[in-house]
């Protein structure tokens, strides 16, 4: 049966018509799956730790063997959606995901555990820059793009949210439920993406234009940072493994700049980072998801070794959050094509600095309502504003034959942005509580940890203003004449 091609009712048009819904919900739902599973595995992980008898630093890795693949793959994946077809890859990608997740249920020994997550992020690190650049192939700049992104990226917090409450529900009848359960959607999606998405040839003949030197040394580089990072917080920064590992990322990452500035075909266009919006789109991923990884974690720990609240109780405090993200993003794509993206995402960062700063206010038996939900409600308009924005403004003004690289660049943003931060936040806590803390000596703990959180967070945000501040200056000195693109 011939695919079905997604098209647009008008160019620019802010109507999708019935093919295009149907190529934006085949996508919508890969990345609702992501969601999903990150955040369900994330409130089972107690139980996992109960059930395979694992230790705290062994138990840490079910979460960081995922962004371990995720993080060090996604540059690879995004040149691969281009050179080898965005379609194929992502529905390749998908059927490993579904592999893994079989395993992961049928495992029962940690280190299988982790080696099914790793194969899990490796697999994501190849269906997220996939979706996202057949959207933004499928869908003109303007209008149609930004509606779609804005519905894209709500999807993704929705599958997070729900993925709160599953995860909290299915883990009281078994962890293994929660590894079961993106089985069937996988599976489900694909056996619809072949009839919905269109045929993509690969943007370039793939016959010596893969850069192998290149794609070795970037992903080997990216594995050592987030190795490295990750595993900071047990083995101590000063500890040789953790010095050995980031002096190799930094050693990786020089030969791939060397390498990419003198090959014919590189694997990474450097220049990229060149084209207006783009290094400033990427800057605002690693500081959003960064900070938010590092609230998520002191918040979790917060309310239930200091509050004892249960794991689904935790999970039903961040959900407004995700309503929020889920009915606003949306919106946001129409808004984004008056106004621009920067306005938007410096409106988000300035909304996260403002509630991790409030959240410092926690206490021993803080209430809910009073403490913990302005916080959230801010979180959630956060991002709403900024992560559809910074997707649109880090694929806005780059080729068609390079949007698996954008998407890939941005992705990889996000996930080195938070494994980084959250390593930070982890050794701050652990420096200033102690490993076996309880009451008084968590906060003491916390409380810095989140100052990390809100420094990177006003970091972010100043990397936003001066985005604005540039814009104002070239509309001033370009009156009465059109402005060159710096939303972009």
């Amino acid at each position: 049966m011939n695919a079905i091609a997604p098209s647009i009712t008008r160019p620019g048009a802010d109507i999708l018509d019935r093919r295009g819904w149907l190529t934006l919900l085949v996508l919508c739902g890969v990345l609702f799956l992501d969601g999903l599973d990150v955040s369900m595995v994330g409130i089972a992980l107690p139980s996992i730790e109960n059930d395979l008898h694992l230790s705290t630093s062994t138990l840490q890795w079910v979460v960081s063997g995922y962004v371990l693949g995720y993080g060090g793959l996604l540059l690879l994946g995004g040149r691969t959606a281009d050179l080898l077809g965005r379609r194929r890859t992502l529905l390749w990608a998908l059927a490993m995901f579904a592999g893994a997740s079989i395993v992961g249920t049928l495992v029962s020994s940690g280190p299988l555990l982790i080696a099914s997550r790793f194969v899990k992020g490796a697999s994501a690190a190849f269906t997220a820059p996939a979706s996202l650049s057949i959207i933004t192939t499928t869908f003109p700049e303007g209008p149609a793009r930004n509606r779609a992104l804005g519905i894209y990226t709500a999807t993704g917090a929705s599958g997070f949210s729900m993925g709160l409450v599953l995860g909290g529900l299915l883990t009281s009848v078994g962890w293994r439920f929660t590894f079961l359960l993106p089985v069937p959607i996988a599976l489900g999606l694909l056996a619809v993406a072949p009839r919905v998405l269109r045929r993509d040839e690969p943007a370039e003949r793939v016959e010596g234009r893969f850069d192998l030197t290149g794609a070795a040394l970037i992903t080997s580089a990216m594995l050592a940072l987030v190795y490295g990072v990750s595993d900071a917080p047990q083995a101590g920064w000063s500890s040789p493994r953790t010095i050995v590992a980031l002096a190799a990322a930094a050693v990786l990452g020089y030969s791939f700049v060397r390498v990419e500035q003198r090959v014919q075909h590189p694997l990474v266009r450097l220049g990229l980072l060149r084209v207006p919006g783009v290094l400033r789109a990427n800057l605002a991923a690693m500081a959003t998801f960064g900070c938010y990884v590092g609230f998520q974690f002191i918040g979790t720990l917060y309310m239930q070794q200091l509050l004892g609240w249960s794991a689904l109780g935790t999970a039903l405090a961040f959900l407004p959050a995700g309503l929020i993200v889920a009915f606003g993003a949306p919106r946001i794509g129409a808004l984004a094509t008056r106004v621009g993206t920067t306005p938007l995402i410096t409106a988000g960062m300035a909304a996260f600095v403002i509630g991790y700063a409030l959240f410092l206010r926690i206490g021993d038996s803080s209430t809910y309502a009073a403490i913990i939900l302005p916080t959230i409600l801010l979180l959630g308009i956060g991002f709403a504003l900024a992560f559809p924005s910074v997707n649109m403004a880090a694929t806005t003004g780059v080729a068609d034959h390079e949007q698996g690289l954008a998407s890939g660049l941005v992705s990889t943003s996000f996930q080195v942005g938070g494994a980084v931060v959250l390593s930070i936040v982890t050794a701050v806590v652990t420096a200033n509580a102690g490993p076996d803390a309880s009451g008084s000596a968590l906060l003491d703990g916390f409380r810095p940890g989140l100052g990390v959180v809100t420094a990177v967070a006003v970091l972010g945000f100043a990397s936003a203003a001066s985005g604005m501040a540039l814009r104002t200056r070239v509309a001033r000195a370009g009156a009465g004449e059109p402005a060159p693109c710096v939303d972009c």
